[in-house]
């Protein structure tokens, strides 16, 4: 469950990581409010966005899992992991 929600959460917040790694790479404090206007955030909310779909839609389209999921349940008094057939 926690995975479908830090995906998206991690790699919608990559551009304000990065612009903080930035600003603090030119040795300049990024947490005052100068450094935060409206089109700045607007930028990286726009540029989080668009990485969090597209790298949803790559792990999607590079899955390799087809056809039917079968969960783990237990033969014959053994554990079978859960597996694609």
């Amino acid at each position: 469950m926690w995975r479908i929600l830090l995906e998206p959460l991690l790699l919608f917040a990559t551009p304000f990581v990065a612009y903080v790694l930035f600003h603090l790479a030119l040795r300049r404090w990024p947490f005052v409010s100068d450094m935060w206007t409206r089109g700045t955030l607007s930028t990286l909310t726009i540029t989080g966005l668009a990485v969090a779909i597209v790298g949803m839609v790559m792990l999607g389209a590079s899955s390799r899992n087809t056809g039917v999921y079968v969960p783990a349940h237990i033969e014959n008094g053994r554990l079978v992991p859960g597996r694609f057939e």
